[in-house]
């Protein structure tokens, strides 16, 4: 039995390293660090769209081993996976390196390779009901044994033998692209309220804000019959996955503010002034390879003595700024 257990386990050992893995910026430096499916967090390379990856595989067989291979090759996928069709990834970027021809591998043996100004035109996203990310994915195919994984953008190294299964290792990495203040930013202006009972204006210096901007705005009582008793503004963000009859929507609540705490009067004038980055936002995201879309909402709550809501919605647009260091 010990024997047949013995069979089953890998023959080597696969690693890789980045060639700018000591230099290159880590995503906990921005606070931000991946989430595994496990709940743990692991420190990551970051890089973004056009990026050169660059790096090495190490291939180790254990002591006493041989490996018979016939070729070795790394491959960078870019995978959605949808939590409510686990199991099923689709692919949105594909690209493959062929290392080495069949042979055989009785010491470490390091291959080098590089994917140039590579495409990776979408952030990774962890949500409520979709995941996309970067990371790299080592498959080393041998005799009886093949292991599995659920990891998006990856490097899949492949050791494959023509009667044997995969030994797979996953390297994550994060994907961040950037966007420049936009040429137009119009602020919002909207008024509301229910006739005869309340009416009031609002502002909001602009529609389109970066992760670590401030919301600027007011809130000005026109007419205010009804018996206030507080006032907040959260923070929403919907993510929409999948279409037609299969459409999952989720809303969360990032962040509630208080603007009034009181009965307002007439022609009182409330500031806002809410900023953004001690929350756990993303960019939006829009129709992401026709799979899913991330939103976020303003959403202004006022609540009467007798604990009625009263409240309006307001989209506005995040992106990611560059950061200068």
């Amino acid at each position: 039995m010990n024997y047949l257990l013995g069979a089953f386990k890998p023959a080597c050992n696969v690693s890789i390293a980045f060639a700018d893995g000591k230099s290159r910026k880590q995503a906990n430096d921005f606070g931000v660090p991946l989430k595994k499916e496990n709940g743990q967090t692991v420190m990551v390379p970051l890089f973004q769209s056009q990026e050169n990856i660059v790096g090495k595989i190490s291939v180790e067989p254990f002591q006493g081993k041989k490996i018979e291979h016939n070729g070795v090759k790394v491959e960078l996928l870019g995978q959605i996976e949808m939590y409510f069709d686990r199991g099923n990834f689709y692919d949105f970027t594909s690209l493959v390196r062929e290392l080495d021809v069949p042979g055989e591998i009785y010491e470490r043996k390091t291959y080098p390779f590089e994917f140039s100004t590579v495409e990776m035109p979408y952030e990774t996203y962890n949500g409520v009901n979709v995941r996309l990310s970067f990371s790299e994915l080592h498959t080393v195919t041998w005799e009886a044994v093949q292991i599995k994984g659920k990891h998006q953008y990856v490097l899949k190294v492949t050791i494959s033998r023509g009667y044997g299964g995969s030994i797979v290792e996953y390297q994550d990495f994060m994907v961040r692209n950037y966007t420049p203040p936009p040429s137009i930013n119009n602020s919002i202006k909207m008024e509301v309220g229910i006739e005869d009972c309340l009416h009031i204006e609002f502002e909001y210096n602009k529609s389109k804000y970066h992760l670590k901007d401030v919301i600027i705005g007011k809130i000005y009582f026109l007419l205010v019959r009804i018996k206030i008793k507080n006032m907040d503004l959260e923070i929403r963000r919907r993510e929409s996955t999948g279409a037609g009859a299969n459409t999952h929507v989720e809303t969360e609540t990032l962040a509630k503010f208080e603007l009034m705490d009181g009965a307002p009067v007439r022609g009182e004038s409330i500031p806002i002034r809410l900023f953004l980055s001690p929350y756990e936002l993303t960019p939006t995201h829009r129709n992401i390879n026709n799979k899913f879309s991330v939103k976020y909402y303003l959403n202004l709550v006022l609540v009467d003595e007798e604990d009625r809501r009263y409240f309006k919605q307001q989209e506005i647009t995040i992106y990611r700024l560059q950061e200068t260091s």
